[in-house]
């Protein structure tokens, strides 16, 4: 034990050297929160049926419509896209001050995020082709393959905003907010053909990720900003689903009528305005926190990983329920049994920590890939290529080590 304690003690004294003084820390943790409640969420209104030799996809909030408060907790993109338009608008201001062209620029910012992805995509093409050779039936694959490609799909529109932020970083969130109020009007005020809610996909997550870019240029400091997006945007989303038909439910839920997500609606939209909010008045708590530095490595761990966790938690969940499935020989309860009452609820609880353990393991097999596929300095795979703005405590631009 002294031993351990001491390699943690040596670990955590390395991270924040490595760290720059000028780094908002609190815009990282923001991060971590993101991508940690978007893999709780999913661990937990995602469940694998087992039925007569095929496994089918199923959700607690379809036959659990309580539990809709769930989905408030842990769907969190919206604060995933305001970090991401704080950092990129911060990074591409600080490339333009160093000459660096657009092209090296983004190139090097995709390449950071899909690099990762090939991984996965090459690892589950073949895992799909073995189990339709092995004799696994087409549904069961497709089943799986959804579930781990499906939330790629956001990756797609992180990317595209990320290649618009010259162009998308001074534009006003209330522009795609009208867009999406608009769109919302004609899809179900007018009974407009539904395939105009993809415009959403774009319009929608471009609302926080211009939040994001307004606060990287030294907006929305105020904490009466961060008060009225909280209580405005909830305001807001909750008169949205009284009154105006939308689900309570945050995400998607198979079987029903509309989904907040599938495209965003209005109300989805509205509750990430909350969220960007709640993250806005975080900042500073969380500053004030993560100096200590047992509190900032275990952030900054969590950001090393964070698209290896993204891209994986689906895997390891699934991985865990075929391999209890084989080794049990039957269902078993909150992991191939309907999630139709309370006790799968506990049951699925119980089985996140194996989630969890089998995650690490695909870390520690896949981490090189997002680290650029070579072990780097604890320096340099700390430091990004951004600036998160002129912070309370300092005005300092961060560039890569």
């Amino acid at each position: 034990m002294p031993d351990v304690r001491e390699s943690s003690r040596r670990v955590v004294a390395r991270i924040e050297a490595a760290t720059p003084p000028g780094r908002d820390r609190a815009v990282d943790a923001l991060r971590a929160l993101a991508i940690l409640g978007v893999v709780g969420g999913h661990w937990l209104v995602t469940a694998l049926v087992a039925d007569s030799g095929t496994v089918r996809g199923a959700s607690p909030l379809g036959y659990l419509p309580h539990l809709a408060p769930v989905s408030w907790v842990f769907q969190t993109l919206a604060v995933f896209f305001l970090v991401g338009g704080m950092v990129a608008a911060g990074s591409w201001a600080s490339a333009r001050k160093r000459g660096v062209p657009y092209g090296q620029w983004v190139g090097g910012r995709l390449a950071r995020l899909f690099r990762p992805v090939a991984a996965v995509l090459v690892v589950w093409t073949l895992a799909a082709g073995a189990m339709l050779v092995s004799g696994v039936g087409e549904p069961t694959v497709l089943a799986l393959a959804k579930l781990v490609w499906s939330p790629l799909w956001f990756l797609l529109v992180f990317a595209g905003l990320t290649a618009l932020t010259p162009l998308v970083a001074r534009l006003h969130p209330l522009w795609p907010l009208a867009v999406v109020l608009h769109v919302d009007l004609v899809r179900f005020g007018l009974g407009g053909p539904g395939e105009l809610g993809w415009i959403n996909v774009v319009a929608g997550w471009l609302v926080p990720y211009c939040l994001g870019a307004s606060v990287a240029r030294g907006g929305l400091r105020d904490r009466r900003n961060g008060w009225a997006l909280l209580l405005g945007g909830a305001a807001a989303a909750v008169s949205l689903v009284l009154w105006a038909g939308y689900p309570a439910s945050m995400v998607g839920v198979p079987g029903g009528r509309i989904s907040n997500l599938d495209p965003p609606t209005l109300a989805a939209v509205a509750f990430g305005l909350a969220q960007c909010g709640a993250a806005l008045l975080l900042l500073g708590p969380l500053r004030r926190a993560l100096r200590r530095p047992a509190a900032w490595a275990a952030v900054a761990l969590v950001n090393l990983a964070a698209m290896t966790v993204f891209l994986w938690h689906q895997t390891a969940m699934i991985v865990v329920t075929a391999s209890a499935l084989l080794v049990a020989g039957e269902p078993l309860p909150g992991l191939h049994t309907v999630p139709d009452g309370v006790g799968w609820v506990v049951a699925r609880l119980l089985w996140l920590p194996v989630f969890a353990l089998a995650l690490l393991v695909c870390w520690a097999a896949f981490r090189n890939y997002e680290q650029g596929g070579r072990r780097r300095s604890s320096r340099s795979l700390l430091v990004r290529e951004w600036s998160p703005g002129p912070s309370p405590e300092r005005k300092q631009v961060v560039r890569r080590a």
